[in-house]
């Protein structure tokens, strides 16, 4: 991870490619992630949210596994999460 301006920051999550990046800005009205290619819908993200929290739970394995690069984007706690080809926004319920 590396904040490129104060509050901005290229977040590594590969998968669609290597080097793939996601960029996270903080704002006052909560931080938005432009996922880009991370996951190719808001429903994947979801999937990857959801499978997180049930580990972060205690739930008992099986659980999905999600990248390993998602508890990091979680801690910046996002409002929201934009895709590139998905028109869907991600928000918290």
């Amino acid at each position: 991870m590396t904040e490129v301006l104060p509050d901005v920051y290229l977040v590594p999550t590969p998968g669609h490619v290597d080097r793939h990046q996601s960029l996270v800005a903080r704002r006052k009205d909560g931080t938005v992630v432009c996922a880009g290619q991370s996951h190719d819908a808001a429903s994947f993200f979801t999937y990857d949210v959801l499978a997180s929290h049930a580990r972060r739970d205690g739930l008992k394995e099986p659980l999905p596994v999600s990248p390993g690069w998602m508890e990091l984007l979680l801690k910046f706690d996002p409002a929201r999460v934009v895709f590139a080809h998905d028109l869907a926004i991600w928000e918290p319920t």
